[in-house]
């Protein structure tokens, strides 16, 4: 693959340059690429699929090499990761200044790598015939934290919609999802009405929106193309959006040009700098920035460009090398 072969020189010398400060118990080794160890990662609910799909290729790599992946949603994947209990957190928004602060205290220094879009979703039940748009201050005017036990109506959107209850479902405060859909579409990180359905694991929220008719949901793109069978997609209109075409729906192309606003959103993985100092940890976030294009399209996320993945790659090698330096010293 292009990407994969663009970065075997790297490759080839972060496992040496690993390799030459370890033990030297290569006689212990079963496998090709001689590595050992675990890898442990928990987090964002939104990029698990992605990391998953790396660390289900990577048992092939390395089949010595254990991959743990958790979904506790970013924040709570972040609060493991400030105590050092994990080496790698997937995010679906950026490390917060709270969370910064939590690294700090414990001596937590990190790279923060950009791996891949999301077009976040909004979705509905199938059987819903009145919904196909909606607006970014319709959704503000469902969400917003003055809605609690007021807007409980289709009908109180639009006058044409049902006289039956709104039956909401969406990401727990834990989650990045909630985060960034709530500072886009209300104004406010964290800030929402309390009155829905929550949870950090998005298959529930799927399982919510597709049996209820009254249902109205977010999530990330991939959770809808992978359930988009029993799911209804929303188009959003941001009407205050310099470049507003109307009611746009979540794509490769619209998330990659920024029409579809403002639910297009980067994701993240960040790795611990003592945890890269493994060669097995190092060894496999290459690998995962290496294979992100082709596996990112698979499980239905939006790849970066060649250019971008490069880029990526180098700030890690240089993140590498200056903490393996310091680690020799």
């Amino acid at each position: 693959m292009k990407l994969f072969a663009s970065a075997i020189p790297f490759l080839v010398a972060t496992t040496l340059l690993f390799t030459a400060c370890s033990s030297g118990n290569e006689q212990e080794s079963t496998t090709d690429t001689g590595l050992k160890g675990e890898v442990r990662i928990d987090g964002s609910s939104t990029v698990y699929p992605i990391t998953e799909a790396v660390a289900e290729e990577y048992r092939t790599e390395a089949p010595d090499v254990k991959v743990l992946v958790g979904l506790s949603g970013t924040g709570g994947g972040f609060k493991k990761f400030s105590r050092g209990e994990t080496d790698i957190n997937d995010a679906s928004r950026p490390i917060k200044d709270s969370e910064v602060e939590a690294c700090n205290a414990n001596n937590i220094h990190y790279i923060e790598l950009m791996v891949a879009y999301d077009g976040l979703s909004v979705v509905a039940n199938p059987n819903n015939d009145w919904l196909t748009s909606i607006t970014v201050s319709e959704l503000k005017m469902i969400w917003s934290p003055e809605a609690q036990g007021k807007i409980m109506k289709w009908n109180q959107i639009r006058p044409e919609w049902p006289n039956e209850e709104i039956h909401l479902f969406g990401p727990g405060t834990e989650s990045g999802t909630y985060d960034y859909f709530t500072e886009a579409i209300v104004g406010e990180a964290q800030s929402s009405r309390g009155d829905y359905t929550a949870s950090e694991d998005d298959n529930v929220l799927v399982q919510g929106v597709s049996t209820d008719k009254y249902a109205l949901g977010f999530f990330g793109f991939a959770y809808y193309e992978e359930n988009k069978d029993k799911l209804k997609i929303i188009g959003v209109d941001d009407e205050v959006a310099e470049n507003g075409e109307g009611a746009i729906l979540p794509s490769l192309e619209t998330v990659m040009n920024k029409t579809y606003a403002p639910l297009s959103r980067p994701l993240f993985i960040y790795a611990n700098s003592e945890a890269v100092k493994r060669a097995e940890v190092a060894h496999f976030v290459n690998f995962y920035l290496a294979e992100a294009a082709t596996l990112t399209a698979e499980v239905g996320f939006i790849p970066m460009t060649d250019a971008e993945y490069m880029a990526v790659k180098e700030k890690f090698n240089a993140f590498v090398t200056e903490h393996a330096a310091t680690s020799a010293e």
